[in-house]
């Protein structure tokens, strides 16, 4: 699980964020819902909404129920054509993890 107790610290160290991030890559939600906060405000990264609405929405599909609610907020803020953006990013990703796990399925035959 992420450590969130320096998140404050986030603020303006780009190498924690990058820390974090590799963590909600790993798929620790604490660090997606991390990552998600860092895009929606620019914490050591450029701010970056659709990154937000992407990381975000990972945390969502794991039950992280915080996460929705920032998610809405960031989703409120977007364009249309962010909104898009991240949704397409999203159904990117889904589509790797299923394909991913379709090919451990195939190889254990």
């Amino acid at each position: 699980m992420a450590d969130l107790s320096g998140l404050n610290l986030l603020r303006n160290d780009p190498v924690k964020a990058a820390e974090m991030i590799a963590e909600a890559e790993r798929g620790d939600m604490d660090a997606q819902y991390a990552a998600g906060l860092i895009y929606a405000e620019g914490r050591g990264v450029p701010l970056d909404l659709v990154q937000a609405y992407y990381w975000l929405t990972r945390a969502v599909d794991q039950g992280d129920s915080d996460a929705e609610l920032l998610r809405r907020v960031v989703a409120a803020q977007m364009s249309d054509d962010q909104f898009e953006a991240g949704k397409h990013l999203v159904m990117m990703a889904r589509r790797a993890l299923e394909a991913g796990s379709a090919q451990v399925t195939r190889t254990r035959h």
